[in-house]
């Protein structure tokens, strides 16, 4: 790759997007907002002295959701209308190569999905007492991932779509299936064998896997790095995968 072209592909899009205040509000302002609606559904729960709260299960977990359904619209979407407008063609008959075009998108969405998830976890810890045993800065580093697992997701559906409206019905497919299984309704042990099976292939499991570790241990635990190690490689393997969607031309 080549770190010149790379930087200039990632500034490009961060230019587009900054001139975009629709994105950059459904970026960093609606995972905060969608946190707050969780926090209020349980505000006035009942518990036991010393219980522990929903907010601190439900709302951990969702620092690893919002993010990631987020940036997967976004993603899919505007890589869709590049293609679509031409805007792809005329950039591949540049000597742009298609790893440092889909990795400078890849950065760009990255250092959005960087700012989104430290202010949605920012809000989760001093607006709302998000209270776990592991250190936040630990939530961040997942819930960057995670977002990043968004917008690689994004990317490579993007080359199956034709039209926006195409765009955003992977998200039954792709998306809400995974919520589904992550283990936020039911404990992925206590699922049945073919839905355990299912959520192991499914990269949300390993996010929230993460996240349930952070928040049972005060230190970092090999559990927590290997689906961190995880993630990381999912992303890497989806945006290889991308990559070769590139010189699809549009119609």
């Amino acid at each position: 790759m080549n770190p010149r072209m790379l930087g200039a592909t990632a500034a490009r899009v961060l230019t587009q997007l900054r001139h975009d205040h629709r994105s950059i509000a459904m970026i960093l302002v609606v995972p905060s907002v969608l946190l707050a609606v969780v926090y209020w559904l349980f505000e006035n729960e009942a518990l036991p002295p010393g219980a522990p709260r929903t907010f601190d299960r439900v709302g951990l977990i969702m620092l690893a959701i919002f993010p990631f359904v987020i940036m997967f619209l976004i993603t899919s979407i505007t890589m869709l209308r590049e293609r679509t407008t031409g805007t792809l063609e005329r950039l591949m008959t540049t000597p742009i190569h298609q790893a440092d075009l889909l990795f400078g998108y890849g950065i760009a969405f990255s250092v959005m999905a960087a700012l989104q998830s430290a202010i949605a976890t920012g809000v989760a810890y001093w607006v709302f007492n998000l209270d776990i045993r592991g250190n936040g800065g630990y939530v961040v580093l997942v819930a960057v991932v995670n977002a990043v697992l968004g917008v690689a997701l994004g990317l490579f559906c993007s080359a199956f779509a034709r039209t926006e409206f195409q765009a955003v019905q992977f998200m039954p497919v792709v998306v809400i299936p995974q919520i589904l299984l992550c283990g936020l309704f039911v404990a992925r042990d206590h699922m049945n064998d073919v839905f355990h099976a299912l959520s192991d292939w499914m990269p949300l499991s390993y996010s929230v896997d993460a996240l349930q570790e952070i928040a049972k241990n005060a230190d970092a635990t090999d559990a927590m790095w290997r689906d961190f190690g995880i993630m990381g490689a999912i992303v890497l393997g989806l945006l290889a995968l991308a990559s070769f969607t590139l010189p699809r031309k549009s119609s």
